[in-house]
């Protein structure tokens, strides 16, 4: 493999490796209850600004499978790179929650997260907030790499408030990875495909918002890293 694909792999599966096991942690030694919530919220932003200035220069920082699609429709990443960029989120993702079940194992769910009310209003939330994040993504980015304490901010930040308003009814997620890592080692699925199909509906219509609101060009092919 080539080395540079191989480093920006790595990074894509630490990264979400961080992401979800900071999260879900918060989750699992906070329980519940308004003070852990806030907590919990400013945790998964906190970890999301530290993993772009940490890790933007080398893969772009998605650790989202959502976003990695965003990118791509947005034509700011090749076809070639979804797929194992996709691949490398969720087995961090995986391996992070096979961590949190190690070292908490009478936990529920291992941070799991469950629609709260009907299916239908956390699917529509989940398409808002993620939407919101992918177009913040979008404008502050360059390509389909980021790096500073401006993206960090504007992004990280944007989870968190995702986390605030939205945690009590979807969860929010905003992440496919990030769900799927305690799904499958609590070994309930049941709920995956709306924490699938929601984020990748909303991080494809934040690209839409994009083209119709930013400068002509910005979602072109011309604007393409493949690599460096």
């Amino acid at each position: 493999m080539n080395r540079n694909i191989g480093s920006k792999l790595l990074a894509e599966a630490f990264g979400t490796f961080c992401l979800v096991f900071a999260g879900t942690a918060a989750i699992v030694v906070h329980g519940d209850g308004a003070v852990a919530h806030i907590g919990v919220a400013l945790v998964f932003g906190l970890v999301v600004f530290a993993m772009i200035s940490a890790l933007g220069d080398i893969s772009g920082a998605h650790i989202n499978p959502a976003v990695t699609l965003g990118f791509y429709l947005a034509r700011r990443i090749p076809g070639t790179m979804v797929a194992p960029y996709v691949l490398s989120q969720c087995s961090g993702a995986i391996l992070a929650s096979a961590c949190v079940w190690l070292l908490f194992p009478d936990a529920q769910g291992f941070g799991a997260i469950q629609p709260a009310g009907p299916l239908h209003r956390s699917w529509i939330l989940e398409v808002i907030i993620t939407a919101m994040l992918m177009f913040v993504i979008l404008g502050v980015s360059a390509g389909s790499r980021d790096k500073g304490i401006i993206a960090g901010l504007a992004i990280g930040g944007t989870v968190a408030l995702g986390a605030l308003f939205a945690g009590p009814v979807s969860g929010a997620a905003m992440n496919p990875a990030r769900s799927l890592g305690p799904a499958v080692v609590s070994g309930d699925l049941s709920v995956m495909w709306l924490y699938v199909t929601a984020p990748v509906l909303g991080a494809a219509l934040a690209v839409l918002l994009c083209r119709c609101a930013r400068e002509e060009g910005c979602c072109q092919p011309e604007n393409l890293e493949v690599s460096r």
